[in-house]
């Protein structure tokens, strides 16, 4: 019996410990099973994120890609794409009309019904009304109180209708102000006013709509008598407009994007091209525009701001200038042109290497050009018979200044006496890097120049665009003037420093005697 129990016992424990160890057994699988299972969810998440970020990135490739190729196919049809879009001004529909839209955001706009009596009138009394004492009176007493509330609704009303009106009125005075510059504007243009033509230009130019990259930045003056327009504008250089990659590809092998980069030569062929194709541009828009035929000749003067990788320095090299009338380029077809050959067929000066900055002359340079040059006459040759500079007159005097910095190598240009916004003369330096544009102004003071007048030079001279100025007066300079113009590119040069240059450079000993009744401003500028 004993025995049988034992034996029992030890069955039943071996069982359990069987059970135990199937237990642990599925309990592995299952773990296993559940490792297996996050395993490959986990590498189906990893393809799925890797799929993902290679779609992505295949669709930034091909974004890239289009982007490219629309940028070159803009740059290589610009001037074609242009013919295709209207240029100039519409005139009537830049005249203002009064919208009565606008108008009605105004809260003096709205305003209510004239009123009427009838809504102020109090009912009369009825039959039981009228048995009690005193009604009349207090009938006539609403009355009385009715016809003063109407009057005054009717007073307000009024005065909500004049304030409408003048609301109306002003609107059509700024409509009518607006239409007036508009129309005086149009008429300044197409009777040839030098002002009016730049201006005119400028706001074609404006609108003209260039590819990303190109500056927006020109400079016009028009000349009347010979109804020519000189137009002098700034290209873009070659890294700031033609792409240097051709195409981006998609490398699977580290998930990168790699570059196929454009040949120089590629690149400076469209450069090339582009160049060509805007000074045409820039023709087209002068021509076509001009609807009141002011313009007979047109020339372009096309330039590009770079860094010249020879010296370090910046530079600003003409690539190409070109002349041409009206009647010959209206002769042209511009969607069959080759832009090179019709600059050539033009007789322009081009480049002989853009991307390198090899510069041409203009044909015609802006500056001296500038419409508020005057002929100055030549003082130095009479300065003999009269060697008192104050003896001459305020343009002699002007002149003399002029004619002094001719002879010193200088090409100089007087301007007019009026208009002529604190510049007296502009002389060019004709020296590469050193040289450009410097503006004069000449005094002829008794008393010391003030620190006001060098100030102004200094505007007129950031005005004018130019590389230096340079201040002559007939007397001297304060500590003020100096201590301001040190350090910055303006000469101050006094009365005996002009002596020593006319007889340095013209051989004339002249003097400054001052009269008595000489007040300074008084008989000069």
């Amino acid at each position: 019996m004993a025995r049988s129990l034992l034996t029992a016992i030890l069955a039943i424990a071996r069982a359990q410990e069987r059970e135990k160890v199937r237990l642990l057994k599925a309990q592995d699988r299952e773990r296993s099973s559940i490792a297996k299972e996050r395993e490959r969810v986990s590498k189906q998440t990893h393809r799925s994120k890797q799929q993902a970020l290679a779609d992505e990135i295949s669709a930034t490739v091909e974004d890239l890609n289009q982007v490219t190729n629309e940028t070159i196919r803009a740059l290589e049809h610009m001037l074609v794409d242009a013919l295709a879009k209207p240029v100039g001004l519409n005139w009537q529909a830049m005249q203002k009309l009064v919208d009565e839209r606008e108008l009605k955001k105004h809260p003096d706009w709205h305003i209510s019904d004239a009123p009427e009596f009838a809504s102020f009138e109090p009912r009369s009394p009825g039959i039981l009304g009228r048995i009690l004492p005193g009604w009349r009176d207090e009938n006539d007493r609403k009355i009385a109180k009715a016809s003063e509330d109407f009057a005054i609704a009717k007073r307000s009303h009024e005065i909500a209708l004049r304030k409408r009106q003048s609301l109306i009125n002003a609107a059509q005075a700024e409509a009518d102000t607006h239409n007036r510059d508009i129309l005086g504007f149009y008429e300044s243009y197409r009777s040839g006013v030098p002002e009016s033509v730049s201006g005119y230009f400028d706001i074609i130019f404006e609108g003209s709509d260039y590819p990303d990259g190109f500056p927006q930045k020109w400079r016009s003056v028009y000349l009347r008598e010979s109804k020519q327009l000189i137009v002098d504008f700034d290209l873009p250089n070659i890294d700031g407009v033609v792409p240097a990659v051709e195409k981006f590809r998609y490398v699977k092998a580290g998930n990168k994007i790699t570059e196929t980069k454009r040949t120089p030569k590629s690149r400076q062929a469209l450069y090339t091209s582009i160049v060509a194709q805007t000074v045409l541009r820039r023709l087209y828009e002068v021509f076509q525009s001009d609807r009141a035929m002011v313009v007979d000749v047109a020339v372009i003067n096309a330039f590009v701001e770079a860094i010249d990788t020879g010296t370090g320095q910046r530079v600003r090299p003409c690539l190409v200038s070109v002349r041409t009338t009206r009647d010959e380029f209206l002769k042209l077809d511009l969607r069959q042109v080759d832009p090179a050959a019709c600059l050539r067929r033009l007789n322009a000066s081009v480049s002989r290497s853009p991307t390198e900055l090899a510069a041409v002359k203009p044909i015609l340079d802006l500056d001296m050009a500038d419409s508020r040059f005057v002929q100055e006459s030549d003082v130095i040759s009479t300065l003999d018979t009269r060697p008192n500079l104050m003896d001459l007159t305020p343009g002699e005097f002007e002149s003399l200044i002029a004619n002094l910095f001719q002879r010193m190598g200088l090409e100089t240009k007087q301007t007019q006496a009026s208009r002529d916004g604190g510049v007296d003369c502009i002389a060019f330096d004709p020296r590469p890097v050193l040289g450009g544009k410097v503006i004069v102004q000449a005094k002829r003071y008794k008393n010391t120049v003030g620190v006001s007048a060098v100030r102004d030079l200094f505007g007129t001279m950031h005005n004018e665009g130019a590389s230096k100025g340079i201040l002559v007066t007939t007397s001297g300079y304060g500590k003020a003037a100096f201590e301001f113009a040190n350090g910055k590119p303006l000469e101050l040069l006094s009365g005996s420093n002009l002596l020593y240059m006319l007889k340095e450079h013209a051989g004339i000993e002249a003097k400054i005697i001052m009269p008595d009744e000489w007040r300074d401003g008084g008989f000069d500028n």
